[in-house]
């Protein structure tokens, strides 16, 4: 009996020893499953914080290409109004030189208008002094009529 109950106490001393040991075992897959929630919470957290900061991220993004978008739609309508008014401004160039041209050949025309008023502005006090000589010449001749005329009465008074 005394054996047998030697070998119990060993039994219960192993099986105490072992309880101990999976006791052990048992808080420190304890401890370490507490760890790892606190450690999973964390990384969590950490998650939740990084998906709001992409979130965040994209919401900027999303104005970002909004604004992009909105100053692209005016760009666009600006060019077209510049590429209208560049059209507008050739058209008008094209039509000031034209107006040029024919202004140019408007020039040429009284220049040479102005030649021939000069030739005939020359023309005519030539032939207004010919004229005025020539009054010169009938008033000379009238003045010697009229000197006959008083000659002749003097020659006859005087015969």
């Amino acid at each position: 009996l005394k054996e047998e109950n030697a070998l119990l106490r060993s039994k219960i001393n192993k099986l105490q020893i072992l309880s101990e040991t999976q006791a052990d075992k048992m808080r420190k897959l304890e401890k370490k499953l507490e760890e790892n929630k606190i450690k999973e919470e964390k990384e969590a957290q950490d998650l939740e914080a990084m998906v709001q900061h992409v979130e965040q991220n994209l919401q900027l993004m999303t104005k970002r290409a909004a604004k992009a978008e909105n100053s692209a739609a005016k760009l666009r309508q600006e060019n077209a109004q510049l590429q209208a008014e560049l059209r507008n401004s050739r058209l008008e160039n094209e039509a000031l030189r034209a107006g040029q041209a024919g202004l140019a050949a408007a020039k040429q025309n009284a220049e040479v208008a102005l030649q021939h008023l000069l030739q005939v502005t020359t023309s005519s006090r030539a032939s207004i002094r010919q004229l005025l000589s020539g009054a010169e010449s009938l008033q000379l001749v009238a003045d010697l009529l009229k000197s006959i005329d008083r000659i002749a009465e003097v020659s006859e008074d005087g015969q």
